[in-house]
Parts: C-alpha cells; structure tokens; sequence
C-alpha cells in the first residue's frame, strides 16, 4: 500500500500521520519480502493430517500487530481513522481474482470444500467492491450506514471461511497418492495470500469499521 491509499489527503493528515504512513508502507514492504523469502523456503509446509500452524501464525500475527497499534500508537490511530474509505473499498476489487480458485479446483489443484467458498466469496467481494467505492464517492454519509457495515462484515466472513476451511482441509489430509489437497497454498507463489494479501483485506476491512463506528456515533 502507498501513502496515497493510506491516507485521505495532505491538508487531512498531520504531519506525524505523514511520517507514519511512511514507516507503514515500509514495513508491509519488508513485510511482502520476508513472506517471499519464507515461501521460497518452505516455511508455511506442515506435514500431513496436521493443521497449518505456520499460515495460522502468518494469517493472525499481522492483524494482531494492526490491532495492537492501533489501540496503542497515537500516530498509527490518527492514521487508520483519516484512511481514504473510497481507496479502501476499491482495493476490493483485486478479490475479483478469486476466479484463479475456481480455475484450480477445475485443474484439480485444490480442493472444492475450500477452493469453491473462498474463491465465490473472493468474487462476490471483488466485482462488487466498484459500487460501494462509487456510492462512497457519491454519498460521503454511506459510510456510516448500515449496507457500508454489512459489505465489510461479510468481506471478513468471506475471509474467515476460507481460512478455516482451508486449515480444515489441511489438517484432513492423510497423504496418499493422487489425493488433492491444499498444501499448494503453502508454497510460492499461492502462500503469499493467506500469508499477505489476507490479512491486508482484513487490516482494511477492520479500517473501515472503525471509521463506520466512528461515523455512526
């Protein structure tokens, strides 16, 4: 993410959030190579039958952290509750790849109990994620309404489903031959969206409830 996606605007921002996006986009730059340099060596693989304890970690630590700045840096706050809502909603849109799930599953490369859910979900998120960006830019007040909270809620559940059915999958494996499972998610390049991209949406969706809340009140 760019300062630009984190941030409303300059005259919106002081100069200490400033400096804050700087330090974040950084950070979740860092993070995007360590998580590559953890793929390329095999860190997320678990054996068979067990549950993913790796992606569980790389899934939850990021949205820990988010939550846990948020509540306890002054400048990281300012900067969550002055996120442009509209760049928020719209990076939604890159969800609409979901279909790449589908495709898999199609290919036998994943399994249906977890490539259908999380890849429908993905898609509903994503092709709708332009209408909400645009009722923002419409309606400033949308945000603090009820379809807002709704669409973000069910963007988080979308994500929690496939996380867990995911894991699930995983820790369902017994490993005999031909059997098709989810360990490719554990290897580059399918890793980096439970261990990158997941919690980012979740770190985004957390974003603009707290500015819904805020908004409502």
């Amino acid at each position: 993410m760019s300062n630009a996606v984190l941030s409303q605007s300059g005259r919106d921002q002081s100069p200490s959030a400033s400096g804050t996006a700087s330090v974040v986009a950084a950070v979740v730059a860092a993070w995007f190579v360590a998580i590559v340099l953890l793929g390329a060596s095999r860190a997320f693989v678990t054996p068979a039958g067990l549950v993913p304890l790796p992606i569980a970690i790389g899934v939850t630590a990021p949205v820990l952290v988010f939550l846990g700045a948020y509540w306890l840096s002054r400048q990281f706050r300012e900067l969550v509750l002055t996120a442009d809502l509209r760049l928020v909603a719209g990076i939604h849109a890159w969800r609409a790849a979901g279909f790449a799930f589908l495709a898999l599953y199609t290919y036998e490369v994943l399994p249906g109990f977890f490539a259908l859910p999380a890849g429908l979900g993905d898609i509903a998120i994503g092709v709708t994620a332009p209408w909400i960006m645009l009722a923002l830019i419409r309606r400033p007040g949308f945000a603090a309404g009820k379809t807002f909270v709704a669409w973000n809620l069910l963007g988080l559940l979308d994500l929690v489903v496939a996380v867990s059915t995911g894991a699930l999958a995983s820790g369902l494996y017994i490993g005999s031959v031909g059997e098709i499972t989810t360990q490719p998610m554990a290897l580059l390049p399918l890793v980096l969206i439970p261990a990158y991209l997941v919690p980012i949406f979740i770190m985004l969706h957390l974003t603009a409830l707290i500015q819904a809340r805020r908004a409502a009140s």
